[in-house]
């Protein structure tokens, strides 16, 4: 069964760092692509960044390039979503989702798997 489980979310202060964790189970080793994405209250949900399997390609939108990053381990099936700087604007809730594809982006439709969300919630 593939299954994803995020966890690492909580309450920061503006400009703190958080490090939010994927962890996958149940795929080929490698072979998948992960993405995050994050759904603030009342807005739409929205691609945050992604990485390729083997870990070779990464993407972050515009609002967050610069301030988080991407990263896998092989060895424990486990991506990290590093945010440094947080601002308010940063609080939603948080799901990791992937697909068995070298490369998808940050087009949500693209990915078939997702996580049950992890809140993150920036406030002083």
């Amino acid at each position: 069964q593939l299954q994803l489980v995020e966890s690492g979310g909580g309450l920061v202060q503006p400009g703190g760092s958080l490090r939010l964790s994927c962890a996958a189970s149940g795929f080929a080793k490698d072979y998948y692509i992960i993405g995050w994405f994050r759904q603030a209250p009342g807005k739409e949900r929205e691609g945050v960044s992604a990485i390729s399997s083997f870990g070779g390609r990464t993407s972050y939108a515009d609002s967050v390039r610069g301030r988080f990053t991407i990263s896998r381990d092989a060895a424990k099936s486990t991506v990290y979503l590093q945010m440094d700087g947080l601002q308010p604007e940063d609080t939603a809730v948080y799901y990791c989702a992937a697909n068995q594809a070298p490369w998808a982006g940050r087009t949500m439709g693209e990915y078939t798997y997702w996580g049950q969300g992890t809140q993150v919630t920036v406030s002083s």
